[in-house]
């Protein structure tokens, strides 16, 4: 099979998957095995793409000609294929996750729920293998709307009110900024191509335009563009860790990166003023999220502030812009990934099985769940940035990319951000392992279902794996910064 057929087999299957589900309802055995045969499927069609990237050829294809030089596709490059393999891979992980919860909690509209799973990581594979701003702009759109539904899965007023706030957020930024932004790029360029080396490298172009994609990606969660974020915590578990881990947050900093490297350039954008100044929006982001995740006794929204936190470092990445910084960025889209996802496996789990969903409840929960526990103890290590995770070569890098910059007050605040992190992430771990006040306070609970606690394990090893072996990763990701 050609390359160029596997790029629409990986848009179309997650699609097809969804109308299967559907019509699988009324089944739910067979309903859950379409969910997991189509993870699988992409997940299978993404590796094959790899070797013809990591060969330096770009297969790409033509979905639609909406106007002479305009149009849809996608194509294969190395940051797209790395986001499509976290988030294809990922999937199969919450899938597993989602079967085990939905049936331990009886949730309703389960259908609905993994129908709308599955268009969702569609978007996401039509946004990571985007050959263009446009192609880009309408899976983002998509990935957003698909979303929706996950979002006010609850049906309360509370989920209703948090549905309203997450499309008035995303929807609001993209239309009014980001559309804008894309329209002027294509007055400038007169094409929507990403480009190695920068689109825009050599053209004259205001500083404004900058300003426009960082701020109209609200999928990135940049302050004051983040309040959708900890309002989606209403959702269910297994839709915080998609909105968190797999698509929704990764599809913003990986357009933020992407633009980066392939409109503006790493040679053009280090010389923006405006530049500059959105890396230390993205700083002071990162370290005002952290101080109110500090505060945040609902766990959920203490890691949902602590995904605003570290969304940031990609940002910051993206704008520094030099070849370690945005090699450390498109690793922390694999690594805060990883990390993130198995937290709020653990969360949900927590809630699952003793109904506990605040940090001040956790006393003791460890020594009755220490699987869980001890996954939610590596994660934090990963989010945090020490060994044996992941997070300690992404923000290795991206050190790396802020002394080669010689932006070291971006460095002190990078280091300012992980002690954050260890001080809103360490604590629960602490509190859940010491000895409970109420020794029957805990009575009764134990691990989470098999199917979740399966799914936060491979997802716990999997930060651990990416810190072994990251070389992979990070060969891939250099062919993206050796272009001029």
């Amino acid at each position: 099979m050609s390359a160029e057929t596997t790029l629409w087999l990986a848009l179309a299957l997650p699609f097809a998957g969804a109308l299967l589900i559907g019509l699988a309802g009324r089944w739910p055995n067979l309903r859950e095995a379409i969910t997991l045969a189509t993870a699988a499927g992409l997940f299978v069609l993404v590796v094959s793409l790899l070797p013809t990237v990591r060969a330096g050829a770009r297969p790409a294809v033509t979905l639609l000609e909406v106007l002479p030089g305009l149009r849809l596709g996608l194509a294969a490059e190395p940051l797209g294929t790395v986001f499509a393999l976290v988030a294809s891979f990922l999937w199969i992980m919450t899938s597993l996750y989602s079967i085990g919860y939905m049936r331990a909690n009886a949730e309703h509209h389960q259908t609905r729920f993994y129908a709308c799973f599955a268009v969702s990581l569609g978007a996401a594979m039509g946004v990571a293998l985007a050959a263009d701003l446009l192609t880009l702009f309408v899976f983002y759109e998509i990935l957003t709307i698909s979303t929706y539904p996950l979002v006010v899965h609850a049906g309360t007023a509370e989920a209703r009110a948090a549905g309203r706030t997450y499309l008035g957020y995303l929807l609001g930024t993209s239309i009014t900024l980001l559309l804008v932004a894309i329209g002027w790029t294509w007055t400038l360029a007169g094409r929507l191509d990403f480009v190695p080396g920068g689109l825009l490298a050599g053209a004259p172009f205001p500083d404004g335009l900058l300003v426009l994609y960082v701020l109209g990606v609200g999928k990135a969660a940049i302050m004051p563009l983040h309040r959708w974020l900890p309002a989606a915590m209403v959702a269910p578990a297994p839709v915080s860790a998609l909105l968190h881990a797999v698509a929704v947050v990764k599809a913003g900093v990986f357009t933020i990166l992407k633009v980066a490297v392939h409109v503006f350039g790493l040679d053009l954008l280090p010389a923006l003023e405006t530049g500059e100044a959105l890396a230390w929006l993205a700083a002071a982001t990162m370290l005002i999220a952290g101080g109110v995740a500090l505060t945040q006794d609902d766990l959920k929204r203490r890691l949902a502030y602590s995904t605003v936190s570290q969304l940031s470092y990609i940002v910051m990445a993206a704008l520094v812009a030099t070849p370690a910084s945005v090699l450390g960025g498109g690793l922390h889209i694999a690594a805060h990934a990883f990390g993130k996802i198995t937290l709020f496996f653990c969360a949900g789990s927590i809630y699952t099985v003793a109904r506990r969903a605040r940090v001040s409840e956790m006393d003791g929960i460890g020594r009755r769940m220490p699987i869980t526990m001890a996954a939610f103890l590596l994660a934090s290590l990963g989010i945090i940035g020490l060994p044996p995770l992941a997070g300690m070569w992404s923000k290795w890098f991206l050190a790396q990319g802020l002394v080669q910059a010689g932006s070291y007050g971006l460095l002190a605040v990078l280091l300012g951000g992980s002690l954050l992190s260890a001080g809103y992430l360490l604590p629960v771990a602490a509190r859940a392992f010491r000895k409970p006040r109420d020794e029957g306070g805990a009575s009764g609970v134990s691990e989470a279902p098999a199917l979740c606690l399966a799914a936060t394990i491979v997802a716990a090893a999997g930060g651990i794996v990416l810190f072994l072996f990251p070389d992979p990763l990070i060969g891939l990701l250099r062919q993206l910064v050796a272009h001029p």
